[in-house]
């Protein structure tokens, strides 16, 4: 019997099944920014963590006064792991002091990003997440095989013009799926 290569979901979505015990992933789609066989990290799209670039913006810059628009800017959980680390997901092309190029897309980690959104010369489309997610090498696989999520590639229009909470949804219609149909109980056929 031939080895097949294993398959990487590298830019694809992690749609979370319905019955998702974990409190940090319930109910979530995650960006999956890369997988390999050393793991997995993504970015969870459509849980707010209750803050605001301009909560954030008044602890990195607490002399000047955030913008108004930033007030109504969601930061996400993008996941459990270094929840005080900042990232934010962006279309290719504006390069940052520490901006990793995804294809079409763009993860920068320096605050310069943040400060260009607030300025108004930033991305005209971002995601701005607190923390990450990550599987160790061979986890991510274990938890597809036992049916914790759903996956498809992923469309920057979830990422950036739908609102957060229609992202799950629309996620998994990708799929043709309806997750409000489909049981919370985990099973094998």
């Amino acid at each position: 019997m031939k080895n097949s290569a294993p398959t990487f979901l590298k830019h694809h979505f992690l749609i979370a099944m319905p019955h998702m015990a974990d409190p940090h992933f319930a109910q979530t789609v995650t960006y999956l920014i890369e997988h390999n066989d050393q793991g997995a990290m993504g970015l969870v799209i459509n849980k707010p963590n209750g803050l605001t670039l301009a909560d954030v913006l008044e602890q990195l810059r607490p002399d000047d006064a955030a913008p108004m628009l930033c007030h109504s800017l969601p930061i996400f959980a993008g996941g459990p792991v270094q929840t005080d680390r900042g990232f934010v997901l962006h279309p290719a092309g504006p390069q940052f002091q520490a901006t990793l190029e995804l294809g079409e897309l763009g993860l920068s980690t320096s605050q310069d990003v943040l400060f260009a959104i607030a300025d108004g010369t930033g991305p005209e489309r971002y995601l701005i997440a607190l923390g990450y997610a990550g599987w160790d090498a061979g986890q991510l696989e274990a938890e597809l095989a036992d049916n914790a999520w759903l996956t498809c590639q992923a469309d920057p229009a979830i990422l950036f013009d739908i609102p957060f909470d229609q992202r799950l949804d629309a996620a998994a219609a990708r799929l043709g799926v309806t997750l409000a149909l489909l049981t919370s109980q985990a099973g094998h056929a």
